[in-house]
C-alpha cells in the first residue's frame, strides 16, 4: 500500500496558482506533523512547508513564504498546499511525507511553471 498519493500538479504560467493534495494511509494521520517537499531536476529534495497535527503551527521555507499555504483535513487523512504567484523556480516534483519521514515516498506530482 502506497502511504502517500499526491495530485494536483500541472503546467502553469508564472503568477498562476495550483492546489496540491495528498492522501495518506497506513498510519494515524492526525498524530503526525506533515510536510511538503520538492525536488527540482539536478537538485536535492528540499523541505517546503510543515504543519502540526492540529494545524496550530505552520512553517515555510523562505522561498515560498507568503505565496504557499499548507493545510490539512484529519477527517480525510489529507494534506493540501495552495500555491499562489508561482515562479519559474517553483518547478519541481512535489511530495508529501510525515515527520519523522517515512522512507517509502509516494510518486509525487509534477509542477511546471513556464511561460
Amino acid at each position: 500500500q502506497v502511504p502517500f498519493v499526491e495530485s494536483g500538479g500541472g503546467l502553469v504560467q508564472p503568477g498562476g496558482s495550483l492546489r496540491l493534495s495528498c492522501v495518506a494511509s497506513g498510519f494515524t494521520f492526525s498524530s503526525y506533523l506533515m510536510s511538503w517537499y520538492r525536488q527540482a531536476p539536478g537538485k536535492e529534495r528540499e523541505l517546503v512547508a510543515t504543519i502540526t497535527g492540529t494545524s496550530e503551527v505552520t512553517n515555510y521555507a523562505d522561498s515560498v513564504k507568503g505565496r504557499f499555504t499548507i493545510s490539512r483535513d484529519n477527517t480525510k487523512n489529507s494534506l493540501y498546499q495552495q500555491m499562489n504567484n508561482l515562479k519559474l523556480d517553483d518547478t519541481a516534483m512535489y511530495y508529501c511525507n510525515r515527520r519523522p519521514i517515512r522512507l517509502d515516498w509516494g510518486q509525487g506530482t509534477q509542477v511546471t511553471v513556464s511561460s
